[in-house]
């Protein structure tokens, strides 16, 4: 249960966080300030809780790393669902603390939907637009996750500042085009938050942001096995 416990209160600090400065300072790709500090705040919160609770469950707060984890081999699936189920509770409350928070604050949300993701950014065909933007940021964090992660990587301490600024430099990029997800948990909680407050339309795209991170990071950790099994084939 410790592990499970790590895992809800990571990912609640990881929304009450990330979307809340998200929320706070807007993510406006013209409005520099806010949009760099909400990649920060997302980056710096995995910085911290990798130190805090990285020994505990490994830190994981993300359904989609948990499942590059399991397919690697790193977890029974037992696990995985106490995991899962940890982080989307997690989430759900990091969501309504955050809307507790700015409701009785009387603060505007610069987000409009608790940071909800959203395909906004993109124009046309921007369903298909943000499922390729989400399968691949994910894909590139979780393949960053696995290779910081491997026993034989030798990053030792530095591991868990490695992958906050990962997740700085995803959403960077994302941030304008999706509201950067790479995470089922942190837009399931403020999407079910809400629709809960009366705005439907976060989790109605909520899928792009489930079926798109956990396609990412099944494939890297499919990636990294090939190029794992490649270099000790040389060795």
């Amino acid at each position: 249960m410790r592990k499970y416990l790590a895992e809800f209160i990571g990912t609640a600090v990881l929304v009450f966080m990330g979307c809340g400065t998200a929320m706070l300072v807007g993510c406006d790709p013209g409005m520099g300030s806010g949009y760099l500090l909400t990649a920060l705040a997302f980056g710096l919160v995995i910085v911290g809780m990798a130190y805090c609770v990285g020994n505990i469950s490994g830190c994981h707060i993300n359904p989609a790393v948990s499942l590059a984890v399991l397919l690697s081999g790193g977890m029974k699936i037992a696990d995985f669902a106490g995991y899962v189920a940890a982080q989307l509770l997690g989430a759900l409350a990091g969501a309504g603390l955050l809307a507790g928070v700015f409701k009785l604050g009387e603060v505007k949300d610069m987000t409009g939907a608790y940071g909800s993701n959203a395909v906004s950014g993109l124009g046309g065909n921007g369903i298909i637009a943000g499922l390729i933007v989400e399968l691949v940021l994910t894909f590139i964090f979780v393949l960053v996750i696995l290779g910081v992660t491997d026993g034989k990587a030798g990053h030792g301490s530095f591991g868990g500042l490695i992958i906050g600024l990962s997740l700085t430099l995803v959403h960077i990029l994302g941030i304008g085009l999706t509201g950067t997800s790479v995470n089922p948990a942190r837009s399931f909680g403020p999407a079910v938050v809400a629709a809960i407050d009366g705005n439907a339309e976060p989790i109605k795209a909520l899928w792009i942001f489930i079926v798109a991170p956990l396609a990412g990071g099944a494939l890297a950790a499919l990636v990294y096995k090939l190029l794992k099994g490649g270099k000790e084939k040389e060795e």
